[in-house]
């Protein structure tokens, strides 16, 4: 199995923290996403993936992008230890954080909007920065609102155990964090956050500990 990605991309970084919480060995495969006027659109990386986006995981003859389909192709092959919740309707609640996170928070941060926002657009450092804080802020402070009201909220984001939300949860707060985000209406989250970061398999996915780390 091979994941092509880049070690700051958060939609890398959650298909990380799946593997490692399943310990599925791997191959990691840099695709830089600011060199060579940014990797991704190579013809070579073209052809796994048309999207010109990471991550893409390989599996034999199958290879797949979008972290979401990912995760739940991880958890379809390889179901233990589990991602989801074994009943229904927590396994509604799960895919709801979590793609609360990667569909309505994530892909208006994503490098390929702000750079549109910056060299398209000529908007500058300081308002493209305001824009990512805004919207990384409106979406913690629902994740943080469906996190706080909910008794199923234990340790993790649903109970005791990490899962497919946590995974989408704590590289979104890795980018709040990069970009100087207040965390202090989340108290919620950081908590969560917290325990997983105790967790190795976290640590493991970590983007400092990848091959294509940088400063």
């Amino acid at each position: 199995m091979k994941l092509y990605g880049y070690f700051r991309s958060s939609a890398a970084y959650r298909v990380r923290i799946a593997l490692s919480l399943k310990n599925i060995a791997y191959e990691s495969v840099s695709v830089h996403l600011l060199k060579d006027g940014g990797q991704q659109h190579s013809e070579s990386y073209q052809a796994l993936n048309p999207t010109e986006l990471v991550p893409t995981l390989v599996d034999g003859d199958l290879a797949v992008g979008q972290s979401m389909a990912i995760l739940e192709y991880l958890e379809e092959t390889r179901p233990e230890p589990a991602l989801l919740p074994a009943d229904a309707q927590g396994r509604a609640r799960v895919r709801a954080i979590a793609q609360t996170i990667a569909c309505d928070v994530h892909p208006l941060n994503n490098l390929r909007v702000l750079k549109y926002l910056k060299h398209t657009l000529g908007v500058d450092e300081e308002a493209k920065n305001a824009w990512y804080r805004h919207w990384i802020q409106t979406g913690l402070t629902a994740v943080e609102a469906m996190l706080a009201r909910s008794d199923q909220t234990g340790r993790f984001c649903h109970g005791d155990q990490p899962g497919m939300a946590d995974a989408c949860l704590v590289p979104q707060l890795f980018n709040a964090r990069r970009f100087n985000c207040d965390e202090s209406a989340f108290p919620t989250i950081v908590r969560i956050d917290a325990a997983c970061a105790e967790l190795e398999a976290f640590q493991r996915a970590a983007p400092s500990r990848q091959p294509d780390a940088e400063a």
